[in-house]
């Protein structure tokens, strides 16, 4: 397998395919990584999401809203509010924002009613009061699928897409190491994955000093505070959307349900080394 690196969106890629990509489609793929990037990061002043934040508008409803949002939906309602699209402000609250500060100014709840302020469907988007869109929790994982099925478009019927590790594959099996959150030289367990995605999320990835402790980006929406009790979950589903929101999911009360729903395979390391996982045989616990 031809193997492409690369950066984009703050992280690096990786696309296997069965022999190496021409130059006109890596252009494509480039091009469809940028639209999104230019559509919802909080971290482009040129962003749609950072444009809506200024001005509370309607605007044509932009590709991914309505997959993307449908399933933040589900997630919050799986989380009790937990989980929701509309944590811009609380993230850039305590540190991290576009300027990447990190600098803590304290915990700020996201709005309860997000759903009322945030309105879309097929032909609109609309934002009716100001607040910060964040697609973290499943953002990632939409676009590694936008890729994998761009690719399939255009006759790679095998491939492999890793943006960060969190992946995609049609193909051959692969096994894929669960680097324990705490010990980057050891693994907690290993995944199989055979055409189907793999995401993870841990507190480690994205932390920094606070006031009153250590932050990460990890907040529970109700609180503006960082979660305690988890320290990193992995999820196994068919699509990496819904592998990167189980795996978001999995850090609250709520995501074991919301994974039982959605068909995904997890495991999740408490902050006391506590390991939990589902049933199903693509993850194998080092217990």
């Amino acid at each position: 397998m031809d193997v492409w690196r690369f950066e984009a969106i703050g992280t690096v890629w990786e696309i296997g395919t069965a022999g190496r990509l021409p130059d006109g489609e890596r252009d494509a793929v480039r091009d469809v990584i940028g639209d999104f990037d230019h559509t919802w990061s909080r971290f482009r002043a040129d962003s749609l999401v950072t444009a809506l934040a200024e001005e509370p508008q309607e605007v044509p409803t932009p590709p991914d809203a309505v997959a993307m949002l449908d399933l933040y939906r589900e997630l919050s309602l799986a989380t009790d509010g937990a989980v929701q699209p509309l944590l811009g402000d609380s993230l850039s609250a305590r540190g991290y924002d576009a300027e990447y500060s990190f600098r803590d100014r304290g915990a700020r709840p996201a709005p309860a009613d997000w759903a009322e302020q945030l309105a879309w469907d097929d032909g609109a988007l609309a934002l009716h009061a100001p607040a910060l869109i964040d697609v973290g929790a499943i953002g990632k994982g939409r676009i590694v699928d936008v890729v994998h099925d761009l690719l399939g478009s255009l006759g790679h019927a095998e491939r492999l897409v890793d943006a960060g590790g969190d992946l995609r594959l049609s193909g051959a099996p692969i096994r894929v190491g669960l680097e324990h959150p705490f010990d980057a030289t050891r693994a907690i367990g290993v995944a199989t994955v055979t055409d189907a995605a793999l995401c993870g999320s841990a507190v480690n990835r994205r932390a920094w000093p606070g006031e009153h402790g250590g932050l990460h980006h990890v907040l529970d929406a109700r609180t503006g505070e960082p979660v305690r009790t988890i320290a990193a979950t992995w999820a196994i589903a068919a699509e990496a959307m819904v592998a990167d929101a189980a795996a978001t999911a999995l850090f609250f009360d709520g995501g074991p349900a919301f994974a039982a729903l959605s068909g995904v395979e997890w495991v999740r390391m408490t902050t006391d080394g506590t390991l939990e996982w589902s049933a199903g045989d693509r993850m194998e616990v080092f217990a």
